[in-house]
């Protein structure tokens, strides 16, 4: 027996040597796949003629805050030019991003030794990307990366880190467990839209905190070849996750269920930004789409003006599909429609277990009451919060087209180049209407909004005054309650009362209230809570199993 322990943790050992040795030796191979472009790139080059907390210009680009809390920016010329000049104009809005995502991920993993294993196992994952992204996207980034906070070199290179940043969204696809992804989009077209034009409507649902969308940019491209496009993003972000180009494509993604990447290819939101700016319709975009491999399972909903109709482009690491239908609208949320991919396992499962068909049938409804669609009207569909038959099934909740979550919201009217921008808090303020044929025709354009006032959709004001605090509370009252269940704390008695109050028609609220009541060992009280929960809409069918188990587990106590 010793002699056989003695073999056995000699082997042991070996494995671990080796897979340290193994490890040791992809990272330092993904460093040097993150070396940079050969590029010159000299940030004296593009000196700032004005630098303000509003006012930023360089040469005939610059960025600019308007009234309402949203960024706009103009650039143009060649990669390494475009990614210098934002980079330099946003600067202190890049390291803030940067420092906000970070923060975000120290929330979730307190431990910098840990922070430190995940850097190298996303280096390690990532290592094959750079040759699946456009020379051009490369030189881009890299020139904007230079403007980056040297604060977290322990994690990479500015340029690495920002390459490994563009891949964030697609790993938080492949993670939909975690819910960091839950659009809702669709368009209408024909009988089905007001004048019959095109529209476009999409809630891009990206959470990684409040703090993350504070500074959204409405980016404006004019690049040296290629097409010019429109998109609304953030510092940093190079890609495209909702745009527009001057052809009247516009395209907007969605997560869909796949199996789990085992490395990356080219992030989604630089295949978008690939469509936009070398197609002018479908066929081109589809064209595009097929030549270019990804690392995860994606729809990518397509309005074009060229062909006066929208489809969905069903993307997976191995195959693709182009999703047509029979009506004058089509829908859009996180499962794929086609019968090419009607028989997927991950779909199916998706569609099953997930919020996905919900959301997707609440669209129907909403879309059959407004029709004809304008974007008014279109606005008022990404702000709804009930659920199906207008059951009011909590505020937050991932059934809802509008979860108090999204980034950003935009409506799109390919065939007149307009574009409506949701302003904070989420969707619930005012839309600015820009219209991009003025703003793509101005060479010297002036330095001031491009927002056009006169067709400003207003704010939710219902909203703002009656339903804002309670979603704020709400989010304060969790976070202290999900405190108090890991650390055994002892709340005032009337706590949870007051928790429940606030967002009577939520499951999660009673299912957190009997963790609670579990953590003070008041088996009887959270059985209770447990119990209701069950009695609400639950968004995924493994939530719901949970809450079954808890009560399975106590149920003789």
């Amino acid at each position: 027996m010793r002699r056989f322990l003695k073999i056995f943790l000699l082997c042991l050992t070996a494995i671990v040597v080796l897979l340290l040795s193994v490890t040791t030796g992809l990272y330092y191979s993904a460093l040097h796949k993150f070396k940079a472009p050969d590029v010159s790139v000299e940030l004296s080059d593009y000196p700032l003629t004005r630098w303000s907390d509003s006012l930023r210009i360089c040469g005939g680009n610059y960025l600019l805050l308007n009234p309402d809390g949203l960024w706009e920016a103009r650039i143009s010329g060649p990669a390494s030019e475009r990614g210098a000049v934002l980079g330099l104009m946003s600067k202190d809005l890049l390291q803030n991003q940067e420092r906000v995502f970070v923060d975000r991920i120290r929330q979730m993993i307190p431990s910098e030794r840990y922070i430190s294993i995940l850097h190298k196992f996303i280096a390690i994952f990532n290592r094959n990307m750079v040759q699946h992204i456009p020379a051009e996207y490369l030189e881009e980034i890299y020139a904007m990366s230079l403007s980056c906070s040297k604060e977290y070199d322990a994690y990479g290179t500015p340029y690495a880190r920002q390459l490994n940043y563009h891949a964030a969204h697609d790993i938080g696809h492949a993670m939909q467990e975690y819910m960091l992804v839950g659009c809702s989009s669709f368009a209408a077209w024909g009988a089905e839209s007001a004048d019959g034009d095109l529209i476009l409507g999409r809630n891009f649902d990206f959470y990684v905190g409040d703090d993350f969308a504070k500074n959204k940019i409405v980016l404006f491209v004019n690049p040296a070849s290629g097409y010019k496009y429109a998109s609304v993003t953030w510092p940093g972000m190079m890609g495209v996750v909702s745009g527009m180009n001057e052809c009247g494509l516009a395209i907007t993604i969605n997560a869909a269920k796949g199996a789990i990447p085992t490395s990356t290819a080219m992030p989604i939101s630089l295949l978008v930004r690939h469509i936009l700016q070398y197609a002018k319709n479908i066929d081109e975009a589809m064209d595009i789409a097929r030549t270019c491999r990804t690392f995860v399972s994606e729809s990518l909903l397509a309005a074009s003006a060229h062909d006066g109709r929208a489809v969905i482009i069903e993307k997976t690491p191995d195959d693709i599909q182009l999703y047509t239908t029979g009506s004058n609208h089509i829908i859009c949320t996180n499962h794929y429609q086609s019968g090419h991919f009607a028989d997927n396992k991950y779909n199916v499962e998706n569609i099953a277990s997930s919020d996905s068909k919900y959301r997707f049938d609440r669209l129907s409804e909403l879309i059959e009451t407004n029709i004809p669609l304008d974007a008014t009207k279109s606005v008022g569909i990404l702000r709804d919060r009930y659920g199906l038959q207008n059951e009011d099934i909590g505020l937050t909740n991932e059934k809802s087209i509008n979860q108090f979550i999204a980034h950003h919201s935009v409506i799109f009217e390919p065939e007149k180049l307009k574009m409506w921008v949701s302003t904070s808090p989420w969707q619930c303020g005012a839309f600015l209407c820009y219209d991009l044929n003025e703003i793509f025709a101005s060479e010297d354009a002036a330095i001031s909004s491009n927002a056009i006032e006169s067709e400003r959709i207003p704010a939710d004001t219902l909203f703002l005054q009656h339903d804002l605090v309670r979603v704020e509370s709400f989010r304060r009252q969790t976070a202290e309650l999900r405190q108090a269940i890991e650390q055994h704390i002892v709340l005032p008695s009337d706590f949870l009362e007051t928790y429940i109050d606030n967002n009577p028609n939520y499951y999660l609220v009673y299912d957190m209230a009997g963790d609670y009541e579990l953590s003070q060992n008041h088996v009887g009280p959270a059985k209770t809570y447990w119990e209701l929960a069950l009695t609400k809409e639950i968004p995924h069918r493994s939530t719901k199993i949970n809450i079954e188990k808890k009560l399975k587990r106590h149920d003789k106590k």
